[in-house]
């Protein structure tokens, strides 16, 4: 079967979630769109099991964090339909002081270990999880290592002062 233009399935999702979803782009060719946490299992159900788009393969699941935002947790979807041969990537953007999500490993039991990392990593809560515990660190840890609420480095060491590297 031919690859699907990424218009269809702009398309067929705005027939089936009119204004649910926003901000439709392509970089590099990869249709890239946003919809917000209430949505999300639902759309995500629908890519997967619609006749047409057949997004059966779940790719990635991650998250990144913007501080400066409002919804500062942008958790991210990587899908694939092998027999259309076209991807997709739809984000999530969550509040940090209540960063919950469907989970959805309803519809792929890869997301498992995915949604366990990104929680581990980012705190991302995955509602419905079947054992949502930290998959990397250490059990006991209290951060979140990949939120970018730390310096990166300490200020007062004198040897990563910029004049050191040439800046």
């Amino acid at each position: 079967m031919g690859k699907i233009a990424n218009q269809d399935i702009i398309d067929k999702l705005s027939a089936q979630f009119g204004d649910k979803f926003t901000s439709p782009t392509e970089p590099f060719g990869l249709l890239t769109f946003e919809t917000t946490a209430n949505v999300i299992a639902e759309m995500l159900a629908f890519l997967k099991n619609d006749e047409d788009l057949k997004f059966g393969y779940l790719t990635d699941i991650t998250a990144v964090h913007y501080p400066e935002e409002a919804n500062a947790l942008c958790v991210v979807y990587h899908l694939h339909s092998l027999q259309n041969n076209v991807r997709v990537r739809i984000k999530v953007s969550i509040p940090v002081s209540n960063p919950t999500i469907p989970t959805a490993t309803t519809l792929w039991e890869g997301a498992n270990w995915m949604e366990r990392e990104t929680f581990d990593f980012f705190g991302v809560q995955f509602v419905g999880h079947p054992n949502l515990v930290r998959i990397l660190n250490v059990d006991d840890m209290t951060v979140f290592p990949m939120r970018r609420e730390f310096a990166l480095e300490d200020p007062n060491r004198v040897d990563k002062k910029d004049f050191f590297f040439g800046r």
